[in-house]
């Protein structure tokens, strides 16, 4: 997911994609420790990503505040 991609969202979109992210990061820890994982690089995207959304949502609150 790019910056811009997730400036768009709103903030409920922001909570879906937090939780799809969450359920897909999940899976990958799952998947690894089954020995089933074959896109290793997959988990550090999704760890990104999910750092990317809370920081979109908390630029957003802040914003509303200000």
């Amino acid at each position: 997911m790019k910056a811009a991609n997730a400036r768009a969202l709103t903030p409920d979109q922001l909570q879906e994609e937090l939780l799809k992210l969450k359920k897909e990061q999940f899976n990958l820890r799952f998947q690894r420790a089954t020995g089933q994982l074959e896109k290793t690089h997959r988990i550090n995207q999704v760890r990104k990503d999910i750092a990317l959304v809370k920081t979109m949502m908390r630029e957003k609150t802040t914003a509303k505040s200000v």
